[in-house]
């Protein structure tokens, strides 16, 4: 057989290149490098912040846009001294009494809006919050920049720059916009001669916000300073609001920057061509270098990028290109959202949502892909985080009566828990890094087990402890929510959902392994409660989503689908009555309802199942979630304007239709005759 040439990569990524014609409300791009993202409309800057809205959530909440400028450092915490003592409310188990962060009364899941809540859960829950860091944007005779005509734009994502071109006032004007690989620096260069004669670029900082999707408050000019100060090659700018400082570092030659207001400054050049490099950073930083450097780099990393790592190269249906698009842009999207030193929020570093906080249960859906892709050191730089927070980790599982660790929901760097009436009774974020660390460990890195051998062992110790014996078995719960938060009104009762019985199973095992890799005995416990788990509950002759009344509710999440799917075969489900139950699902499920990491979820499920047709269908379900806009982005509603863990769910879900899992037979497994799929670098799944 004749060995087939490698992939063509760059015409692969390159077919894909995002274009826009004109302003595009709900897709524009962004440039980062997971640590820092600077996201611009179509003029290549942030001129047209309300053009481009994201949808408050509450009515005395100001809209937020999708034109953010957001770090991984950057986050501010409004004055105040409260502690989790003060939301903690006692919970009836069959082991005793347990306190957890608790919300008075119920959410309301249609608006995903809590019940009342006190000062203290208000300020727990609002701090800190990430903040938006500054506005970049043109202005023409120093007023907002007017209409424009022709505009077009181009996101090159071989070489990740930002190609925008439009005309003002009769002048072509032609923008490259770009970020440096491993600084937090954006770099522009502005060519036109309407530099001249009024056109410019604007400044401005915001207060902090604790909306729940906005990160800038304009509304409170008094609470902040912002301070220039001359410097070498530029200005340094000092930002200060309440106990939080950050630097502001503008570079530019043959310009001029004024300070119009209290935090707006205007710069502008009588040159033809304006090059301007701005870092932002905690600390004064050194000024950035020049563009042609900073360009040169860029396009240097991004080609590196894609040159390593995986490649997925689709055709033979006609659904081929769209899917292909959908994965190249995915790649992407994650390289400068999800590869931080933090786990991601759902929606990255373009805006905030759930003000700026990450949510343990999704880190899955954003790191896994890394090592499923061959860029498992992407993976490594949020996994890490993990060592950090385990003395919060710990005190949490030592004051419920659990040994271990007990991994938080929704959280911020500190590691520290926000109450609510949901967060806190998750458990399926428990088994996540144990599955994350064994996936560094397939990758064939040989310093896995010691560096994450801690996490994986304490993740299980709680877990076996958490697992109540019942004369039916080991049962989860109550009190608990599973992924399907459909039940939070019976979390106090609620026991044994399909989904975490079978994840508990599986990473139980997996962490015994993980103890002989460490040269450790095995333990007794781990391996009574992975054996001894209650049977997964089943109603109809299909999988329930819980233990009992109302057994499966239709809607949100169908997550005891993902029993067999996510969760790799250990015995404990029986194939066919997981095929039941994904006929039932497709049959009568409300889709509105439903999120898009969903429908990747639901394809690894088909495809374990040896239904390859029925996995690329769901992959491509017609479905007001599973949207991908010329972006790239997985829209879910207009207040979750993007939603990543649906991109990372899509790559994860087509590494494993292509390069297969353990025990799976044959060339891309997980997709029909009919299609030609030709992989690289992939990882096969467990």
């Amino acid at each position: 057989m004749t060995a087939q040439p490698p992939i063509d990569r760059r015409a692969l990524v390159g077919r894909h290149d995002v274009q826009v014609v004109g302003v595009v409300p709900e897709s524009p791009v962004s440039v980062g490098n997971g640590e820092f993202c600077f996201t611009v409309d179509v003029t290549g800057l942030q001129s047209w912040p309300e053009r481009y809205p994201v949808e408050a959530r509450t009515s005395d909440e100001a809209p937020g846009t999708l034109l953010g400028t957001l770090s991984q450092w950057g986050w501010h915490s409004f004055p105040g001294t409260y502690a989790l003592d003060e939301t903690r409310r006692v919970y009836q188990t069959p082991t005793g009494p347990v306190p957890y962060v608790d919300l008075g009364g119920e959410m309301d899941l249609a608006t995903t809006q809590e019940p009342g809540q006190s000062e203290a859960e208000q300020w727990l829950r609002a701090n800190p919050h990430r903040l938006d860091l500054g506005r970049i944007g043109f202005v023409f005779a120093g007023q907002t920049l007017p209409e424009v005509e022709d505009a077009r734009q181009r996101l090159d994502l071989w070489g990740g720059v930002i190609e925008s071109s439009f005309s003002v006032a009769g002048h072509d004007v032609r923008v490259r916009t770009l970020c440096a690989p491993d600084d937090d620096v954006v770099a522009v260069r502005i060519e036109s001669p309407a530099l001249a004669v009024g056109l410019g670029v604007r400044f401005a900082f915001p207060y902090g916000s604790g909306a729940w999707g906005n990160g800038a408050d304009w509304a409170r000019p008094e609470a902040h300073t912002t301070t220039v100060h001359e410097a070498d090659g530029g200005w340094q700018v000092e930002r200060r609001l309440d106990d939080t400082q950050y630097w502001v570092a503008v570079g530019a030659d043959d310009a001029r920057l004024e300070h119009v207001g209290a935090h707006e400054l205007v710069l502008t050049s009588d040159s033809d061509v304006l090059e301007l490099r701005v870092g932002f950073s905690e600390q004064r930083a050194e000024m950035p270098a020049g563009f042609a450097e900073m360009e040169a780099d860029c396009r240097r990393a991004w080609a590196d990028f894609w040159a390593s790592g995986a490649a997925v190269e689709l055709s033979g249906d006609p659904r081929a290109a769209e899917l292909e698009r959908r994965v190249v842009l995915s790649q992407y999207l994650t390289a400068i959202n999800c590869a931080g030193s933090l786990p991601p929020q759902e929606t990255g570093l373009v805006c905030n949502s759930w003000r700026g906080r990450f949510h343990l249960e999704m880190h899955w859906w954003h790191g896994a892909l890394f090592a499923l892709w061959g860029r498992p050191e992407r993976l490594e730089r949020s996994l890490g985080w993990y060592e950090r927070i385990l003395p919060e980790a710990r005190e949490t599982a030592r004051l419920q009566g659990y040994g271990g660790v007990r991994w938080p929901k929704q959280v911020a760097p500190d590691g520290r828990e926000s109450p609510s009436s949901i967060g806190p009774f998750l458990v399926w974020q428990q088994p996540h890094p144990i599955y994350l660390a064994e996936l560094i460990r397939r990758t064939g890195s040989p310093e896995a087990v010691e560096r994450y051998g801690r996490i994986v062992l304490e993740s299980a110790e709680f877990m076996a402890s958490y697992a109540v014996p019942t004369e039916r078995g080991f049962q989860l719960g109550p009190p608990l929510i599973p992924a399907q938060e459909s039940y939070s009104a019976i979390r106090a009762e609620l026991v044994n959902p399909t989904f975490e019985l079978a994840y508990w199973r599986w990473a139980l095992l997996v962490a015994q392994e993980w103890r002989g890799y460490l040269g450790l005995p095995p333990e007794p416990r781990w391996a009574e409660v992975a054996d001894g788990l209650v049977p997964a509950p089943v109603q109809d002759d299909c999988y329930a989503a819980i233990d009992g009344e109302p057994w499966t509710i239709r809607t949100d999440h169908p997550s005891m689908l993902y029993a067999l799917g996510l969760v790799p075969d250990t015995g404990y489900i029986d194939p066919a009555t997981m095929r039941r139950t994904l006929a039932g699902v497709l049959g009568d499920w409300d889709w509105e309802s439903t999120w898009g990491w969903d429908y990747p979820a639901i394809a690894m499920t088909a495809a374990r199942l040896g239904d390859p047709a029925t996995a690329v269908d769901a992959l491509l379900l017609k479905a007001t979630k599973n949207d991908f806009l010329p972006n790239g982005h997985n829209r879910q509603t207009p207040s979750l304007p993007l939603y990543l863990p649906g991109n990372g769910g899509l790559l994860a879900a087509v590494a494993l239709m292509a390069a297969g899992w353990d025990g799976a037979d044959g060339p891309a497994p997980g997709f029909p005759a009919g299609w030609t799929v030709r992989h690289e670098g992939l990882l096969r799944s467990p």
